[in-house]
């Protein structure tokens, strides 16, 4: 009866331990996506915003 529950409970902890996995890979995938849209508007306005920062401090 121990052996079965111990298996049970070693099942269990396999399962939440592959769905950290898991949420840490979307939180990768959303964190990369995040960075990706920062780099792209940074360089879409990069000069734009030097340009401001120029005229705001001689």
């Amino acid at each position: 009866m121990n052996r079965i529950v111990i298996r049970i409970v070693t099942a269990f902890d396999a399962i939440k331990n592959e769905d950290r996995g898991g949420v840490a890979a979307e939180y990768g995938v959303l964190l990369a996506g995040i960075v990706g849209v920062v780099a792209i508007a940074s360089a879409a306005l990069g000069g734009r915003i030097g340009g401001l920062f120029d005229s705001i401090l001689p």
